[in-house]
């Protein structure tokens, strides 16, 4: 007899964006540590999920712009398809109690029009380095003076050079009160992605700043840029 054909899965009612936090030790969670916990969360939340068609059905999310491993972050996305419309607040409150502390789910709301990564154009971060307040402030006048910094990076189609300047819309040092100092970076995504961390290493590249040790890197925004101002907005909103 002929196999049969896969299941086809009824399409989705409901369509919901959530922001969530990685915080504290949880920053070292690898985006595929997430997802498998955000699944299970899924699953002990009983959240009607929507399921994908085919021989091997799986819920429907959606991620997007993941920060990278060891980076802190109070402004990651997702999007999760729903079988039954349930209230976005409800939904908040039952996946943030079926995570761990440390993954942290700040906002659930319907989805808009058009498609979520769409809306992720740029990022917002805090760095905290181990370097004295004056040559970060020197590195970063440097930096900012140039037109391109060419840095080299291990990805996974071997290392790639490409140029971090390009991506900076804005960077500024200021001292901080615990010692050390602390720089705000504003980054345009691109393909391929610069990180806080090409960027440190292009400070290197053009001023000599290398900390001795690594930095403490937190996304505080990611959403559309606004050309004029250079602020992120808000993806939700």
């Amino acid at each position: 007899m002929p196999d049969a054909p896969p299941h086809q899965q009824a399409p989705p009612v409901q369509r919901l964006r959530i922001r969530y936090a990685k915080r504290g030790r949880l920053r070292f969670t690898s985006h595929r540590d997430f997802s498998r916990a955000f699944e299970r969360a899924v699953f002990r939340a009983r959240i009607p999920m929507a399921y994908s068609s085919g021989f091997n059905p799986h819920p429907r999310i959606s991620y997007a712009g993941a920060a990278p491993t060891g980076a802190a972050s109070e402004a990651e996305y997702l999007e999760i398809a729903l079988a039954q419309v349930i209230d976005a607040d409800d939904v908040r409150r039952a996946l943030d109690e079926a995570l761990p502390d440390g993954l942290d789910v700040l906002e659930v709301v319907e989805a808009a029009p058009g498609a979520l990564a769409d809306r992720l154009v740029a990022s917002r971060w805090l760095l905290v380095v181990d370097a004295p307040p004056a040559d970060t402030q020197a590195a970063v006048t440097d930096f900012l003076a140039v037109d391109a910094v060419p840095v080299e990076r291990m990805t996974k189609k071997g290392m790639r050079t490409f140029d971090c300047r390009a991506a900076v819309v804005a960077l500024t040092a200021r001292e901080r009160e615990q010692g050390g100092t602390e720089l705000d970076l504003t980054l345009r995504h691109t393909v391929p992605a610069v990180r806080p961390d090409d960027v440190l290493t292009g400070l290197g590249e053009v001023a000599g700043l290398r900390p001795d040790t690594p930095p403490l890197v937190t996304r505080l925004r990611q959403g559309p840029l606004d050309e004029a101002t250079g602020e992120v907005g808000d993806p939700l909103g």
